[in-house]
This record gives structure tokens, sequence and C-alpha cells, in this order.
């Protein structure tokens, strides 16, 4: 339920003292999607160390949820939001200074949407390999030695994945947009289901090397495993408990995390490498497809957080690239 008043709707000035911060004047405006206006006209010199996301929060009654509001000083929409950590004195909001916030829906956790996009696919892939009748009908036909293998790496992946969330990562942020929860979902399970599928199929194609092209590709895939285990424990490290701060990830005394002497991002280099290791072991078209397009996917993702490196550490390394050493 949105809180603002009949009476702040109609454009009457309300006032509300909280903290030593004074809000007059609360509109709705309307821009595609709905954003209040809180305009700021007087703050005291020692209150501007103020973080204006959940003091807003609390002027407004507290009705608002600071999770599910971002904030911006600009309605630009390239304008960055305001993170927590920013003060009303960094954004350089003084005497009459505008915040724009705007609801961003229903929230779920991190931890919960990861628990969840990331156990289906162990159950899912588990449906197919017994070879139901239901699925395949009835048939004798044997099982390669890779089709035990790869159920076996694609169970310690998604297992290695659920125990990182619980016990490794450390979000930056509580939440995420509800709707995130079924998209992430639908794209884990639903790759599942069809990568499952074409490797547990009684006509399943072996890799046409042999335990040669099957090894290399175990190889390959265990390898990129450990390195984006251990780029996931150096930016954990990174992050004391409790806090949001923010470092330049470098390596550390593990092998592994060299790679951040290239890549933004090392942890999707490792990922991609691992599914490319599937899809050679497999042989299995389906399984390349996933690949491709998670690569795609982190990619966008390592643009986003390199240009973020950049822009908010000058002395960030000039010669790393995204996610693809020397290319992005």
């Amino acid at each position: 339920k949105n809180p603002i008043t009949h009476a702040q709707r109609a454009g009457h000035t309300t006032r509300k003292l909280w903290r030593g911060v004074c809000v007059y004047g609360v509109q709705c405006c309307r821009g595609g999607a709905e954003e209040n206006e809180v305009a700021n006209p007087r703050f005291e010199e020692q209150q501007t160390n103020l973080q204006p996301g959940r003091e807003v929060c609390g002027l407004l009654g507290g009705q608002l949820c600071p999770e599910r509001q971002q904030f911006k000083i600009s309605r630009d929409k390239k304008a960055r939001p305001v993170k927590d950590g920013d003060s009303l004195q960094s954004l350089g909001i003084s005497d009459g200074g505008v915040i724009y916030l705007k609801d961003l829906g229903p929230q779920v956790g991190w931890s919960t949407v990861f628990l969840a996009e990331y156990a289906g696919p162990l159950a899912v892939y588990l449906l197919f390999y017994p070879r139901p009748a239901l699925v395949y009908g009835t048939s004798r036909a044997g099982t390669d030695i890779a089709v035990h293998v790869a159920m076996v790496c694609w169970t310690l992946h998604y297992a290695k994945r659920l125990l990182e969330t619980l016990f490794v990562h450390r979000f930056s942020h509580a939440t995420m947009p509800l709707r995130n929860l079924f998209k992430n979902c639908s794209y884990y399970w639903g790759f599942t289901a069809f990568v499952s599928y074409y490797i547990n199929h009684p006509l399943y194609t072996p890799p046409g090397l042999g335990s040669v092209q099957l090894f290399a590709g175990l190889a390959l895939f265990l390898v990129c495993e450990y390195g984006n285990f251990s780029i996931h424990i150096a930016l954990r490290d990174l992050r004391p408990p409790g806090t949001k701060e923010r470092k330049i990830p470098m390596p550390t005394s593990n092998p592994m995390t060299k790679l951040f002497h290239f890549v933004s991002c090392p942890n999707y280099t490792y990922e991609v490498g691992a599914w490319l290791g599937f899809s050679l072991m497999t042989q299995c078209l389906p399984a390349l497809l996933f690949a491709v397009a998670g690569f795609l996917q982190m990619a966008q993702w390592a643009r986003g957080k390199h240009r973020n490196y950049r822009r908010d550490f000058p002395s960030y390394p000039q010669g790393r690239t995204a996610i693809v050493p020397f290319v992005i």
C-alpha cells in the first residue's frame, strides 16, 4: 500500500521531523513507473552524513521498506542509483535538494533465489538419469561411461553452488525483485531438462575420440570448477562480514586467482570454461548451447562490473578486460 496520503497526492505541504531532518512536500510523479519525489529544503550541517535511503523511508512513517526502493538524485535513467553507504554530503544534496525514489515491487532474498535456482537442476537432471520408461519408453541400450561421468559432474557443480550460497557468498544487496526467482528458475531448470534429456537418451552417441576426449573435457571441467571456487573465496575475503565494503580484487597466494591480472570477473571466465569442458566431455550440442547462453549472460554482467570498478576506483588496473583476457 502506498503510504502517500490523499492530501499529499493533492500537493498539500506536510512536515514531519525525524532525526533532525525536515522534509516538506511529498508529491507523486508518474513517468512509466510510479516515482515519489521527496524534497529536502533544509539540513543541519551536522546531519549531512545521513544515508538518504533509510532516512527517507523513516520520514515517510516507516511504511516503505528500504530494500524495495531505488533512490536516485536525478530522473535520468542512466543516473547511478544511490548506494546504502552514500551520504547526503557525498551526493551533493544540500539545502533544497531532491531525492527520487521508485518502488521496485515485491522482493525476495538473494540466497533464497540462489538456493531455488541451484537445487532445481540437481533434481531435474536426476529425473532423466535412470532413463524412465515414461520419457524414453522401454529400451535395453547400454549406458556409456560418459553418461555416468556427466551426471557426477553436473551434481558436483550444483552441489558446490548450493554450499557456496550457504557458506561462502556475502551479498552486497539483501534482496532482488521477486520476478527474478521465476526467471532464473525457468532458465536453469529448463536448460537442465534440455541437456539431461539428450545425454541420458538411449540413442546418445558417446564422444567421437573416446576416452581421450572424455578425460580431456573432464580435466578442463575440474580445473575450472576449482578456479571458480578459488575466486569466490578471494571475493568473499575482500568483504568483512556484515559490511558492504568494496575493494579492488587482486590475486592471492592461490595460483588460480592469478587470472585477476587479466580480467575483472575470473569467476565467470572459469564458469564458462567448466561448461565448455562439460560440452567437450559429453559431445552434446544442448550442453554447448547452455555454455554459449551462459557466456552471453555472464559477459553482460562482467562488462557492467568492469565499468563499475573503473568508475569507482581511479587506480583500477588498466590492462584488465571484463571476462576474456585481452578481448572482452
